[in-house]
């Protein structure tokens, strides 16, 4: 990835954790990383790296002034989608009947930011570059491939990020998947994430969006995250555009995980 991403496109994705060194530890061993813990000015910050490009980032679950949150939040990934300007988009957020997690902040020259949380509430962040434009390297094995929300009420988050970000959504044209009713979230006409129903999901789960990483074997890779300590929440499985799991990491992190399928979609001829 060279430059920077159109608004609405995810763009980063980071984890929050009780435990940073085990957790980039973890995700070392899992997909190659290389991430240590950042300074202390940047609140220990660790930026991951893929073949010397930055891919994610781990941190330590803290207050804002540094201390300690009691109780401390469940372990998670958070998806941060692309902005020209983060502030107009939590104002319009606000508007929209979304929820602000966290308030727009500068991260020194790097960029601007904010978590939100939609209607439904699925938090997620915006970031609106700076030096720092997001993931280097994006759909290959170890990298972010797509993102994905969870949600109770499709049609309202839908409403809800087209009336924030420039985005449009759509029934989605992937294979299989419109009995789920799954709608794509697109930038300029190009489909760069997916919303769908929580009916899909264990009962008791909270909206919120999901982050998919690129491997190579879906099956391997559920075996060395479970060797690992992982919990496997959704065992390997096929789907017209490849083989998935979904995993929990040792701190109850979810993620998924997919080895896209090499083969073309073809259409129905019917």
């Amino acid at each position: 990835m060279s430059g920077s991403y159109r608004p609405g496109t995810p763009c980063w994705t980071d984890l929050m954790v009780p435990d940073q060194q085990a957790a980039l530890d973890f995700y070392r061993d899992l997909f190659g990383w290389q991430g240590e813990i950042g300074p202390a000015e940047q609140g220990g910050y660790s930026v991951c790296t893929l073949k010397g490009q930055p891919v994610a980032g781990i941190m330590k679950a803290m207050n804002p002034d540094g201390t300690v949150p009691d109780p401390l939040p469940p372990a998670a990934w958070t998806t941060y989608l692309a902005t020209d300007d983060a502030d107009a988009v939590a104002t319009a957020s606000t508007a929209a009947g979304g929820n602000t997690v966290m308030p727009v902040m500068d991260v020194m020259n790097l960029g601007r930011m904010a978590v939100l949380a939609d209607p439904t509430g699925a938090a997620y962040g915006v970031w609106q570059a700076g030096t720092f434009p997001g993931a280097g390297i994006v759909n290959e094995p170890g990298a972010m491939i797509w993102n994905e929300l969870a949600t109770t009420d499709t049609k309202a988050a839908a409403a809800y990020y087209e009336a924030v970000l420039p985005v449009g959504t759509a029934p989605s044209e992937i294979p299989g998947t419109e009995e789920y009713g799954y709608t794509e979230l697109k930038v300029n006409d190009r489909a760069v994430g997916g919303i769908m129903g929580l009916d899909q999901h264990p009962e008791g789960t909270p909206p919120h969006w999901m982050v998919y990483f690129d491997v190579d074997d879906a099956d391997s890779v559920q075996a060395a995250a479970e060797r690992a300590g992982a919990t496997v929440l959704a065992p390997a499985f096929d789907m017209p555009v490849g083989r998935m799991a979904v995993l929990a990491d040792p701190q109850g992190a979810v993620f998924a995980v997919i080895k896209t399928s090499d083969a073309p979609q073809q259409p129905d001829p019917s």
